[in-house]
């Protein structure tokens, strides 16, 4: 407590040496106070027990004299100036009513509070007695367990610098298992070989993204109510390649009621590269990554939207890109990702396809020439389309067919944008799973109800899902082949 004048960096000890020190001043403070008012209280106390044992005779003098009783009582009894005036303030009728043993009984008791004060006050042991005993209260009063973790101070230290940097494969699943797996774990087989097993999953679960990104590389999730979480690689939870790996819940923040649509990875946030997010009601907005960069861990807002909105794909492109949207009527419309201006996080988007009533998004895709267009049916119908075949058109319009929608085929539930070399995974209703060759589903017209890619064991089953995976080999796939069907032509709208 010396030299309080000049500033000082002090150690653990030395601040907990002048805490207790300061706690010592502020009990000798209120020690001195309390024996004070004691004292007092006890030299008043003596006065009216003096009135108490002389009482007939104070009476007396109070009813005899005219302005000068209070001279009289202290001349009269030896009093001083606050006893007499204590004796002069109380009624009548409470001075002829005072108890001898009561006014004795709290004398006493004041004698003995004032000996401890003075005690305590020259005992420096019992004075940390004190002390002692009130932090104990205190501790059981307000104690509880920590509530701030203890960390690395920011800018000491990178927890990042102390992470290997190594590639991982990255796989999150349509129920929300994430997990990381070391890429050297994925041994690498000669040509022809059976495979193994890379995942265990629940029998109605699938795999919806798998990736190979490195520990230090930057992980995005975007959830169907337009929040952004982000994660670094090393902070997926690692696991191997046959587990199902940790429920998302474990390792984002999100709220309840939230569903993680899609996950990115992106090797660094300021690169110059762009974020184009479709919705359900046909809203398509364009970002650049950088705008991302500084995420909470509870998440930020990467679109707003209505509350019967949300949000359906998100696909990071170079600014050159082709965005290729489908509806669940069948409908289509493709357009160049320029078409849409570079927006803020707080803007809600433009519309990037007009719907008719009761229609919907089912998915978005960069329109990469070369390709086909991979759209599957709730009746369990599908047909791959060049993308040449989608002419571009001006954003927000009606669109052009994408698929021959009939009461026999069912609306369409999914698109992805293929080469060819996937395995498709197909979920219905009751749970039942199907992986096909991508290659072995036929390509025809925008227009055409495609061919049967799944039949259905239970009358009134529907498909309500679709994912791509790394494909098998043919062998383990011949069971579920696509059932070709010949295909019902018609004419592409305009």
């Amino acid at each position: 407590m010396n030299n309080q004048r000049q500033p000082k960096i002090l150690t653990l000890r030395g601040i907990l040496d002048e805490y207790i020190a300061f706690q010592e001043q502020i009990i000798t403070r209120r020690t001195i106070y309390d024996r004070r008012k004691a004292q007092e209280r006890a030299h008043l106390l003596q006065g009216l027990l003096i009135a108490q044992d002389n009482i007939d005779e104070v009476i007396h003098i109070i009813r005899t004299s005219y302005d000068d009783a209070k001279d009289k009582l202290m001349e009269r009894f030896g009093l001083d100036d606050v006893q007499a005036q204590a004796i002069l303030d109380m009624q009548l009728k409470r001075l002829q009513g005072l108890e001898k043993e009561k006014l004795e009984a709290e004398f006493a008791e004041l004698e003995k509070k004032i000996a401890y004060y003075d005690q305590l006050l020259s005992d420096e042991e019992m004075l940390r007695g004190v002390l002692k005993d009130e932090l104990i209260q205190i501790r059981d009063k307000y104690g509880d367990d920590r509530k701030t973790e203890i960390g690395f101070v920011e800018d000491d230290i990178d927890i990042e610098d102390l992470i290997e940097e190594e590639q991982c494969v990255f796989t999150m699943t349509q129920a929300g298992y994430l997990k990381r797996t070391p890429a050297s774990e994925y041994a690498a087989q000669s040509k022809g070989g059976m495979g193994k097993k890379g995942i265990t999953t629940r029998e109605e679960d699938v795999v919806e993204s798998v990736f190979t990104a490195s520990t230090h590389d930057e992980i995005l999730f975007f959830t169907d109510k337009g929040k952004v979480y982000k994660k670094k690689g090393y902070q997926i939870p690692q696991a191997g390649k046959t587990a199902k790996g940790t429920n998302i819940v474990n390792v984002l923040q999100v709220e309840s009621g939230e569903r993680v649509q899609v996950m990115l990875h992106v090797e660094k946030m300021e690169q110059e590269s762009y974020l184009v997010m479709v919705t359900r009601k046909g809203t398509v907005k364009r970002i650049t990554l950088s705008a991302l960069k500084n995420i909470r861990n509870n998440g930020i807002r990467a679109i707003k939207m209505d509350e019967d909105d949300q949000l359906v794909e998100v696909r990071q492109t170079d600014g050159k890109k082709k965005i290729l949207i489908a509806t669940h009527f069948g409908l289509a419309v493709c357009f160049d990702e320029n078409d849409v201006r570079v927006m803020g996080r707080d803007a809600y988007g433009v519309r990037g396809i007009k719907l008719r009533d009761g229609d919907y998004v089912v998915g978005a895709a960069r329109a990469t020439a070369g390709k086909t267009v991979l759209s599957i049916t709730e009746n369990g119908y599908g047909k791959r389309t060049p993308v040449e075949e989608y002419r571009i058109t001006n954003r927000g319009g009606l669109g052009i067919k994408n698929y021959a929608v009939t009461e026999k085929t069912g609306s369409v539930v999914g698109i992805k944008v293929v080469d060819g070399s996937e395995d498709l995974l197909l979920v219905t209703a009751a749970g039942i799973l199907i992986r096909t060759h991508v290659d072995t589903i036929r390509i025809a017209g925008r227009a055409t109800q495609g061919v049967i890619v799944m039949r259905f064991k239970e009358e009134g089953d529907q498909v309500i899902s679709l994912a791509l995976a790394e494909s098998t080999t043919p062998e383990e796939n011949v069971e579920n082949q696509a059932t070709a069907e010949p295909e019902t032509e018609s004419n592409p709208e305009s």
